[in-house]
């Protein structure tokens, strides 16, 4: 079975280089992303490790991490976009008939907004080191800090941990509902629930702030991006931009599918819909 995996990657990874003359749905979306920016990738590999089968009879479904890496050109630039992500492969007599993201993009979490703080007059005074937030964002964009709780769907939980690495102040203890913060044990809403953190970054006025901006080049590396992915007024999704490309345009990374130097618009995911809305958030330092 790992032969035969082995050998579908290398050609689901020649599917998503400009002149190869294979297509999947997925490497479509990646190369009409890249077309619509004025990118190419040269080159991809795919890396699988097999994390569990299960055998019925003669068909197989094999659970699979994929670590993609893509080689990407622009305007003479080179850069590398990496993703891994948990994937099943169905095998029947030996024969691959289908492969599938295991996409919990959104999950099922309980997503309340979060209650207002009372403003009194006074800001925590905070300075916002973005190097070092996205420092942070680099360390950790494929693996587990364990000093802080892990969740199946840890977009949010991950955007806010950069934050905290960049010297952004927790506010709201013990009250889940309430500011934002992560502490012995337990953690407030807009620390780990995409939706509660785009209300919080919309309404904050005491500790973490953030102004909320039109267009993504007006962003910064260390600011925020929120994703509605249906549209519903539901946001499902959390991303930190690390870079621009270019073109000037946000390159993000994330947790859940864990991604590195990402483009920002998600056009090339399984969750992307047309109805797709964003909120591009630019964090305020207060000294």
């Amino acid at each position: 079975m790992k032969k035969q995996l082995r050998a579908w990657l290398d050609e689901r990874a020649r599917s998503f280089v400009s002149e190869s003359n294979i297509r999947s749905e997925e490497a479509a979306r990646k190369q009409q992303l890249c077309q619509k920016r004025g990118a190419e990738i040269v080159r991809c590999t795919i890396r699988g490790q097999i994390v569990g089968r299960q055998t019925i009879e003669r068909e197989a479904k094999v659970m699979y991490i994929a670590h993609h890496q893509f080689l990407i050109k622009q305007r003479g630039s080179l850069y590398i976009e990496e993703q891994v992500e948990e994937r099943c492969a169905c095998f029947v007599r030996g024969e691959l008939v289908a492969d599938e993201p295991i996409n919990r993009l959104g999950g099922d979490m309980e997503a309340p907004r979060v209650e207002r703080e009372q403003w009194t007059g006074d800001r925590l005074s905070y300075q916002y080191d973005r190097a070092r937030a996205v420092r942070y964002a680099e360390t950790w964009w494929n693996r587990h800090n364990p000093v802080f709780p892990s969740f199946p769907v840890d977009c949010t939980n991950f955007v806010s941990q950069c934050l905290y690495a960049g010297g952004a102040p927790m506010t709201g203890y013990p009250n889940r509902a309430r500011g934002w913060w992560c502490q012995n044990g337990s953690w407030s809403y807009s620390w780990a629930v995409a939706h509660s953190f785009r209300w919080y970054l919309s309404g904050s006025r005491i500790g973490l702030q953030a102004v909320e901006v039109a267009e993504p080049e007006q962003l910064m590396a260390g600011d925020v991006i929120c994703y509605d992915f249906q549209g519903d007024g539901r946001f499902d999704h959390s991303t930190i931009v690390v870079a621009k490309d270019q073109n000037g345009m946000p390159l993000v990374n994330a947790h859940t599918t864990n991604s590195r130097m990402r483009y920002w618009s998600y056009e090339d995911s399984s969750a992307y819909t047309p109805n797709i809305r964003y909120k591009f958030f630019h964090i305020i330092d207060r000294k």
